[in-house]
């Protein structure tokens, strides 16, 4: 097992060395919390006191405190934990300090007890808009298109799963460019050479999933023209517990599934499709503990690392898991892609929205000229990218 890629610079830590993790651990995951139990007002009392209690720790600097020894992942979250006992929330590497709040979080509302989502109400706005349907409509429209290529209508399913990584119910800076995009959004566009690869390849294609909502539906509209035309089986990987707020988990998809049923028409008929393909199997929906650890992707447990070994593509969605890709470091943004991602057994595709500052793969001199355009261009949620290692 390759412990770290050559090269790798050192995680972005939390302790003012990078101003957009300080003010995430500072300020937004403390207002995000307080929001949570806004939403959630039925909490009940112990449960909200546990919330206001890690709110008061994370936005106090407090010392990282482990979570209970009866939990059933708590031998996976131990060598980690072990290994950075005794740091605070501010001084800490932040891919860690930001995947363990949130499992601290679904300590508090007590999910392997009461299975109760607390991001529910976000998820449920979300499915609930018109944008959302109206986003789908188009996208079922075009994948349905008979005069125009197969390859063409992978490349726009695969620009749809993309831009649907801007609605992430967790980040509003990203949520309000929406699904509309300007010629000089996407920095990367390695489509082609990944849809050869769906084309041309064998084994499954794996969708490692981000967000629920239009994301995630995206995602499925993706899937769903696969299946359609018989070009691969499908492996959508999910989260085992909420997380980052509109994270996907296993009852987002079936839930989304069921709202299709009772849109009726094209929606409905998505649906059906969608569920047969989930009972016979060549869709299968999983989930891992790793999605939601600390680990950056070197550090995935073998087992899960030979699944992905046959896969004709893996398809790593959004800034979360492109983080883990990148072992959340800043990387020199014109390090070559494949460079650091050699350790990976697959062809990947990595399709995200920028909302943090891990970067690799821009061509020369691109980061710079970005740099005197818009000097939030890394973390604004306006500019995507879609990388292909083969």
């Amino acid at each position: 097992m390759i412990l770290t890629p050559p090269n790798f610079p050192g995680r972005i830590r939390t302790d003012g060395s990078n101003d957009f993790a300080y003010d995430t651990m500072a300020a937004r995951v403390p207002r995000t919390l307080r929001e949570i139990q806004e939403r959630n007002p039925d909490l009940p009392p112990p449960i909200q006191d546990a919330l206001t209690q890690l709110r008061e720790a994370i936005a106090g600097n407090a010392p990282i405190a482990m979570i209970d020894p009866l939990a059933p992942d708590y031998a996976d979250w131990l060598p980690a934990y072990d290994a950075r006992m005794g740091l605070t929330w501010h001084n800490v590497d932040w891919f860690f300090a930001e995947t363990f709040y949130y499992r601290q979080l679904i300590a508090c509302t007590r999910w392997y007890e009461n299975r109760r989502d607390p991001f529910t109400p976000y998820k449920r706005e979300e499915y609930a808009r018109d944008t959302h349907w109206e986003l789908l409509a188009r996208t079922l429209e075009n994948g349905q298109a008979g005069d125009v290529s197969l390859e063409d209508r992978l490349m726009e399913a695969l620009n749809a799963a993309l831009w649907g990584n801007r609605i992430d119910l967790s980040f509003a800076p990203s949520l309000k460019h929406g699904t509309t995009t300007s010629d000089d959004d996407l920095l990367v566009d390695d489509r082609a050479d990944a849809v050869q690869q769906m084309l041309a390849g064998q084994g499954a294609v794996h969708i490692v999933a981000d967000n629920a909502g239009s994301e995630l539906t995206m995602d499925l509209a993706l899937t769903d023209l696969l299946l359609t035309h018989s070009i691969a089986p499908v492996v959508l990987h999910v989260k085992a517990h909420p997380t980052f707020v509109s994270d996907a988990i296993t009852d987002d998809v079936w839930r989304f599934v069921d709202l299709l049923d009772g849109r009726g028409g094209d929606f409905a008929a998505l649906g059906e499709r969608l569920r047969a393909a989930l009972e016979d199997g060549r869709l299968r929906l999983t989930w891992h503990r790793f999605w939601n650890s600390s680990l950056s992707m070197w550090e995935m447990p073998p087992h899960l690392l030979a699944a992905f070994r046959s896969a004709r593509l893996v398809i790593v969605k959004g800034d979360a898991n492109y983080r883990r890709l990148m072992g959340d470091a800043l990387w020199p943004a014109e390090t070559p892609f494949a460079e650091v991602l050699g350790f990976f057994p697959a062809p990947l595709l990595a399709l995200r929205v920028m909302k943090s500052d891990p970067l690799a793969g821009l061509p020369v001199g691109m980061a710079d000229q970005l740099d005197q355009i818009d000097a939030e261009w890394r973390i604004n949620g306006k500019r995507g990218v879609m990388q292909f290692k083969r």
